[in-house]
C-alpha cells in the first residue's frame, strides 16, 4: 500500500465507526434525541343526546256560557259577602276588624299557597265566625280546563293547607278563580263534598278602582239574595278597604248579610 493511501484509509474507519455507533443507540438514547414531536390526535366529545321537551297538557276548551249548577244567590232575602284570594296579612285583619264591628259573618274563598304561608290567618277567621271556600292551590284561573286528576289533587292539597290550620273547620264551597269554570270541575267538586260558589255581583275591585266607583257599582247590582264578590287580598286592596268601610254597614242595613247555607 502506498504511504499517501494511510490517512485515506484511517479516516474511512473513524466514518464508519460513527455511522455504526449512531445506528446502534438504544432506544432511550434515541428518545433523548431531539426530534419532531407528533401532534396530538383531537379529543372527540360526544355529542348531547337531544332531551325531549315534555308535552303540555291540552286543556279544554273554556265554556261559552257558565255551567248549570252553581251557587249565585245567598239562599235568602239577604246579602252575602265573600272575599276572594287570601289570607293577606295586610287587608284581611282590616276586613276581619270590620266584620266584626258590623256583627255580621262573610265566606273567605283562601287560596292554598296562600293559606300555608298564613295559617294563623286562617285559624282566626274560623274563630270569629266566618266560612271558609277552597280557591285552588295557586289562583289557577285555567284550573277547570285541566284534567280530572289534576283538578282533584289541587283541591286536596288546598283542603289540606286550609285543614292543616284549622282541623275543625268545615270547607263547604270551592270557587275557580276568574269564574273560569267547566262542567268537569263541578263534578270534581261535587265528589269531594264541595259546592261550587259563584256570585252575583262583581265590583271588578281586583283592577283597582277608586272607592267610590267600588262602592257604585257594588249599589249598583246589589238585589235581595246577591252574593257580592270582593278581594282581601290579590294585591293593592287599599280601595276596597276603604269601600268596604261604607258598603258593610249600608247591606247590612238595607238587605241584611246573610249567611251562606
Amino acid at each position: 500500500m502506498r504511504p499517501r493511501a494511510l490517512p485515506a484509509l484511517a479516516l474511512g474507519l473513524v466514518l464508519l465507526v460513527t455511522a455504526c455507533g449512531e445506528a446502534g443507540k438504544s432506544p432511550d438514547q434515541a428518545a433523548a434525541s431531539p426530534s419532531v414531536s407528533a401532534s396530538p390526535s383531537p379529543v372527540t366529545k360526544p355529542s348531547p343526546t337531544p332531551t325531549a321537551t315534555p308535552r303540555k297538557p291540552k286543556l279544554r276548551p273554556v265554556p261559552k256560557k257558565l255551567p248549570a249548577g252553581l251557587h249565585r244567590a245567598s239562599g235568602s232575602s239577604g246579602v252575602a259577602l265573600t272575599f276572594d284570594d287570601g289570607p293577606d296579612p295586610r287587608y284581611t285583619p282590616q276586613i276581619l276588624a270590620q266584620l266584626r264591628a258590623a256583627r255580621v259573618t262573610a265566606t273567605f274563598c283562601v287560596v292554598g299557597q296562600q293559606a300555608k304561608r298564613y295559617p294563623e290567618l286562617v285559624a282566626r277567621i274560623v274563630r270569629e265566625g266566618h266560612q271558609l271556600c277552597n280557591h285552588s292551590w295557586h289562583h289557577d284561573v285555567n284550573l277547570g280546563r285541566r284534567s280530572a286528576t289534576e283538578i282533584r289533587a289541587d283541591l286536596e292539597r288546598t283542603n289540606d293547607a286550609i285543614r292543616a290550620a284549622a282541623p275543625k273547620a268545615p270547607i263547604t264551597w270551592f270557587r275557580q278563580p276568574g269564574g273560569r269554570w267547566t262542567a268537569e270541575e263541578i263534578v270534581v267538586a261535587r265528589q269531594m263534598g264541595l259546592r261550587p260558589l259563584h256570585w252575583s255581583v262583581d265590583p271588578q275591585d281586583w283592577d283597582h278602582p277608586p272607592a267610590k266607583t267600588i262602592i257604585k257599582r257594588v249599589k249598583g247590582a246589589t238585589r235581595n239574595g246577591s252574593i257580592v264578590l270582593m278581594h282581601d287580598a290579590g294585591g293593592d286592596r287599599a280601595q276596597t278597604m276603604a269601600a268596604c268601610r261604607h258598603l258593610i254597614p249600608d247591606l247590612k242595613r238595607r238587605y241584611g248579610i246573610a249567611r251562606l247555607p
